[in-house]
């Protein structure tokens, strides 16, 4: 995945506001998305959910099955700008504080 033109790539841990959590979301599966998250020490607000996907991969212990490892979110920020974050299903050192990224956010 690369940065869209006109976004600048960020690849940093954003800390959800648990309170502002869209439950029903996550009756379906998924993480529910925050409507807030702390960047860089200062709240960065969702006002528009744009889309979502997920990434897949194989099954780390042989199997032939096939498991969700990220959900994407394209949304607009309560500042007017457009940012993909994602949500890592398994986080590589298994810190369950370090599983929503700020992906890339519009300069």
């Amino acid at each position: 995945m690369r940065a869209e033109p006109g976004q600048t790539f960020v690849s940093e841990t954003i800390k959800p506001v648990v309170i502002t959590t869209d439950t029903g979301m996550m009756a379906s599966g998924g993480p529910g998305l925050p409507r807030a998250f702390i960047w860089r020490g200062k709240i960065l607000g969702i006002a528009t959910l744009l889309g979502s996907w997920h990434e897949t991969g194989p099954c780390r212990n042989g199997s032939n099955e096939s498991y969700v490892r990220k959900h994407w979110f394209e949304v607009e920020t309560t500042s007017g700008q457009g940012a993909k974050i994602y949500f890592d299903r398994q986080p590589r050192d298994r810190k369950l504080t370090r599983r929503w990224w700020l992906f890339s956010i519009e300069s």
